[in-house]
C-alpha cells in the first residue's frame, strides 16, 4: 500500500536542521557545483561537533516547534481505511526500565571509550556485546538485579496510572447518575476496603469527597436562595398564586414572573 499524502510530515531533528541550512549556505556559494554527499555529511558532522550549545541553540529551538506541528497534526490525522492509526505516545507516560544489558553498557561504555577514542558507535556496541557475553553469571548478577527492581517499580506506576483513570472515571460517572449522597457511600466503601493497602486510592477519594461536599455545600446555599425568590414573587403576586409558582418555577425564568406595568 502507497504512502498516505495526507499524512503529516515527520519531524525535523535540529541536526536535520543544521545540515538542511549548511546545504542552502553551499548552493548559494556554489550554485552549479555538484555536491558529494558523503563529504558533505562528514564535513556537516565535524562542523556540529565543534559547534557550541548556544550556537546549537537556534537548530534545538527549530526542532522543538517542529515537534510541536507534528503532535498537534498527529492528533486530527485520521488515515485511510485499511491501515491502523499509529498509537500516539504520551510524552507524560513513565519511561520503560533498562535491560540488564543497557545498564551493564552504562557502566563500561566510559571506560571503552576513553581506551579506544577513536572507536565507533558500532565498534563500541560490538565490544560491549562481547563483553556481556563473556561475562560469567555472577558478574551479570548485580545488573539484573537493578533491572529487575527497576521493573517492578516501572509495572507499579503504570498499574496505579491505569487504575487512577478508571477508578475517577467511575466515580464521576456514578455522580452522573446517581445523587451526591450514593457517590459519597460509593466513595467510603471503596475507602474501607482499601484501608489496609493502597494509600493512593484513599488520597484520590479523599479529594474526590472533598469536592463533593463542597459542591453539596454550594447546592443547598442555592436551593435556599431560590426559595427566599420563590417566596419573594408569590408574595408580591399575591397569597394565592404561591403553589402555582412553586409548581412552575424551574421551568420559567425570573423575568416572566414580574408584574405587568399599569397603564
Amino acid at each position: 500500500m502507497g504512502k498516505d499524502p495526507k499524512k503529516p510530515r515527520g519531524k525535523m531533528s535540529s541536526y536535520a536542521y543544521f545540515v538542511q541550512t549548511c546545504r542552502e549556505e553551499h548552493k548559494k556559494k556554489h550554485p552549479d557545483a555538484s555536491v558529494n554527499f558523503s563529504e558533505f555529511s562528514k564535513k556537516c558532522s565535524e562542523r556540529w561537533k565543534t559547534m557550541s550549545p548556544k550556537e546549537k541553540g537556534k537548530f534545538e529551538d527549530m526542532a522543538k516547534q517542529d515537534k510541536l506541528r507534528y503532535e498537534r497534526e498527529m492528533k486530527n490525522y485520521v488515515p485511510p481505511k485499511g491501515q491502523k492509526k499509529k498509537r500516539f505516545k504520551d510524552p507524560n507516560a513513565p519511561k520503560r526500565p533498562p535491560s540488564a544489558f543497557f545498564l551493564f553498557c552504562a557502566d563500561f561504555r566510559p571506560k571503552i571509550k576513553s581506551e579506544n577514542p577513536g572507536l565507533s558507535i558500532g565498534d563500541t556496541a560490538k565490544k560491549l556485546g562481547e563483553m556481556w557475553n563473556s561475562s560469567s553469571a555472577e558478574e551479570k548478577q548485580p545488573y539484573e538485579k537493578k533491572a529487575a527492581k527497576l521493573k517492578e517499580k516501572y509495572d507499579k506506576v503504570i498499574i496505579q496510572n491505569d487504575m487512577e483513570v478508571k477508578l475517577v472515571d467511575l466515580i464521576e460517572k456514578c455522580y452522573c447518575l446517581w445523587s451526591m449522597e450514593k457517590s459519597l457511600s460509593l466513595c467510603y466503601r471503596i475507602l474501607l476496603l482499601t484501608a489496609q493497602r493502597e494509600k493512593w486510592i484513599q488520597d484520590q477519594l479523599l479529594q474526590l469527597m472533598m469536592m463533593m461536599m463542597t459542591m453539596k455545600k454550594k447546592r443547598r446555599k442555592e436551593k435556599k436562595k431560590r426559595k427566599m425568590r420563590m417566596m419573594m414573587m408569590s408574595s408580591s403576586l399575591g397569597d394565592g398564586t404561591c403553589s402555582f409558582v412553586y409548581a412552575i418555577y424551574p421551568y420559567i425564568s425570573i423575568h416572566h414572573l414580574e408584574k405587568p406595568k399599569s397603564d
